[in-house]
């Protein structure tokens, strides 16, 4: 039987979502628990990688058991188990071919920047304090529309086979004293919000047009963009799937 985790976490203690030697990430820290509480080694397969220090508001994993168990009960054990800045939300079952990465509609992500020095947001916002025209900001989203390569966003060694992406939504809102960016797409390619919020800012800032912002994209090139907003602004909020993939039956 295969089961869906839906997460929540800081991700300022981890390098990343993905296991890699020697440093702590949110999947190992998931794989222990589960393979704790369960008793038997169980691997869990992500929806997708978060960067060191990015954080998530919903991260969907599957992982693979082959009896029935009480969802309910699991999550209670692996929340009092995993380490506070990881948090279990639900598991639920869904049908054996289903795959948390493949079978993904959409991925949302919020990037939010302060606009004052505050003692409290420091660690989870990127405090941003020079005047940004706003405006100007939400008509560059326009232009990500105009587009599917976003090359000039992605990091450069990456082992992708392809830098086209659906934007589907993409806008700047003002909230009290934070500024929060929202995008959603098919799929993201390795730093690249965190690349546009960058290049943004440098257009909210008027150190680039919005020409020049067009010209970054169709240029697919990565140095002609603006510098990488910092991680521990972003967070992944929403990951779409299909009603269909559960087996028990979705409202």
């Amino acid at each position: 039987m295969r089961y869906f985790i839906d997460l929540s976490y800081n991700g300022r203690a981890y390098h990343g979502w993905q296991i890699q030697p020697d440093v702590t990430t949110v999947q190992a820290e998931l794989n222990h628990a589960l393979s704790t509480v369960l008793r038997t080694p169980l691997e869990c397969m992500g929806a997708g990688r978060t960067d060191t220090g990015v954080h998530a508001e919903q991260m969907m994993a599957h992982f693979d058991l082959d009896t029935a168990m009480d969802s309910k009960d699991l999550v209670y054990k692996l929340n009092v188990l995993l380490p506070k800045d990881i948090h279990i939300n639900s598991i639920k079952e869904v049908h054996p071919e289903i795959h948390a990465r493949f079978e993904a509609i959409s991925r949302t992500y919020v990037y939010k920047i302060s606009r004052t020095k505050n003692a409290f947001k420091y660690q989870n916002e990127h405090t941003y304090t020079l005047p940004l025209d706003v405006d100007l900001m939400n008509q560059a989203t326009k232009i990500l529309f105009e587009y599917t390569d976003f090359q000039c966003f992605s990091k450069v060694k990456t082992d992708v086979k392809t830098y086209d992406c659906r934007i589907m939504e993409a806008h700047w809102e003002v909230d009290k004293n934070s500024l929060n960016f929202t995008i959603k797409a098919d799929r993201f390619l390795r730093n690249m919000v965190r690349a546009i919020v960058g290049t943004m800012i440098e257009v909210g800032a008027k150190k680039r047009t919005l020409e020049e912002f067009r010209e970054i994209i169709s240029s697919k090139n990565r140095s002609n963009a603006g510098t990488s907003a910092p991680a521990h602004g972003l967070y992944l909020t929403h990951i779409e799937y299909p009603k269909s993939i559960y087996v028990h039956k979705e409202d």
